[in-house]
Order: C-alpha cells, then structure tokens, then sequence
C-alpha cells in the first residue's frame, strides 16, 4: 500500500465484525451498526498543526482501535483490499491486551 497519512490522518484495515457472540448467538448483516468498531492502524500522519507547533499523534502503526462507523470516514480500495481514511478524532479508543 502507497497511502501516507498527512496532519492528523490514519489509514485503517477494518477488522472483520463478529457474526457469531461468545454465547452462539448469530448475529445478522441487518444488526444495528452504531456500535463502535475495530480496526488496524497501519499509518498514521505527523500529527495537527495548532498556532503552529505540531500535535504528536495519540495513535501509532499496530495499533487495534475503536471508531464509530458512519459517513465521517473516507472508504478507499486498494487491491481489492478496503482501508479507511479517518481524522484522529474520530478514534474513540486503543484496544490494549
């Protein structure tokens, strides 16, 4: 992949949503989506610019974030493979093991 992020941009690999709950439950494609999903940062740019010192970036490449779904994010494909172009603030967590 040749993306690179500018400001305060990642570039994001969607994981793939569970279909099925611990419990066995399966769940459908109609399911309500306004549940915070999870993705891979594979990029992330230098960060904002605010009264002109650069921001550092919360987020770094490896890691499993949060982000809400909608209409915010620019879905790009590259190679058949779908990425998201998402602003910073649109990451609503780090998922730490």
């Amino acid at each position: 992949m040749n993306l690179r992020p500018l400001n305060d941009r990642l570039i994001v690999k969607p994981l793939p949503k569970e279909e099925v709950t611990k419990s066995g439950i399966i769940i459908p494609e109609t399911a309500d989506n306004s549940n915070p999903l999870q993705g891979k940062v594979l990029a992330v740019g230098p960060g904002a610019i605010k009264d002109g010192q650069r921001i550092a970036m919360d987020v770094k490449p490896g890691d499993t974030v949060m982000y809400k779904g909608g209409y915010g994010s620019d879905k790009v494909k590259i190679d058949g493979e779908e990425y998201l172009i998402l602003s910073e603030y649109e990451i609503i967590a780090i998922v730490e093991n």
